[in-house]
């Protein structure tokens, strides 16, 4: 199997990835539910952080990056990340997390880590975007210490379109100049599982399949 069929597996065994009828932080009605925040052992965060891994090797070309995981779910994403680039790869690469709110003793401020500053080249590491709006802020933040953003990375791309006319990702590229890329996308996802039997089970018969695909046609870029 390819790395990107191992983590479809791994979110179906972890419950990560659902289908049903789910109502998204946007508001919108989903046949699919994705949340990373239900990883939640050794074996599988560290698998976890090997696709992250992965996905920034086939795409980031940085001399000196610095991950960046927002709080709270991109805090273990970041941090595996960058665990798995060292152990697998070699790479010695900083990596930052922010706190909810300033610490005023000990280490103070709002980052734990290497702090961002104007010589940082960013590599925001997060989990899925709906519209976009905690990675808005992210970068807003970071930005306020003058670190430059250059990508970001998340588990899976819905595919759908934010606030305009435009996909989420779309929005951020064009606002912000970030690249954004995934470990994979629904439509590899629902083509994968589309009359597959996992364990003795069909996730996307053709019902469910018709209606992932109704979906991303409804909510699609205009």
């Amino acid at each position: 199997m390819s790395y990107k069929e191992d983590f479809i597996h791994l979110m179906l065994k972890s419950d990560v990835l659902k289908f049903g009828d789910f109502k998204t932080k946007s508001g919108r009605m989903s046949p699919y539910f994705i949340n990373t925040g239900f990883f939640n052992n050794s074996e599988e965060i560290a698998k976890l952080g090997d696709f992250y891994a992965k996905a920034y090797m086939d795409n980031i070309k940085l001399d000196k990056p610095l991950l960046f995981g927002p709080a709270y779910k991109g805090i273990p994403l970041v941090v595996s990340c960058a665990v798995s680039l060292y152990k697998n790869y070699g790479l010695e690469i900083g990596y930052s997390f922010n706190r909810k709110e300033a610490k005023d003793h000990g280490e103070k401020g709002i980052f734990v880590g290497e702090t961002p500053n104007a010589d940082s080249d960013v590599v925001i590491i997060e989990d899925v975007i709906t519209a976009g709006t905690a990675v808005r802020e992210s970068i807003d933040i970071l930005k306020h210490y003058d670190a430059k953003v250059k990508a970001l990375i998340i588990s899976v791309n819905r595919m759908e379109r934010g606030s305009g006319d435009k996909s989420a990702i779309h929005e951020l590229e064009d606002d912000y100049g970030v690249k954004v890329y995934s470990i994979l996308d629904i439509k590899f996802i629902a083509d994968y599982l589309r009359n597959k039997e996992i364990d003795g089970k069909v996730y996307i018969d053709e019902e469910m399949y018709a209606k992932i695909m109704k979906h991303l046609d409804t909510y699609k870029e205009r």
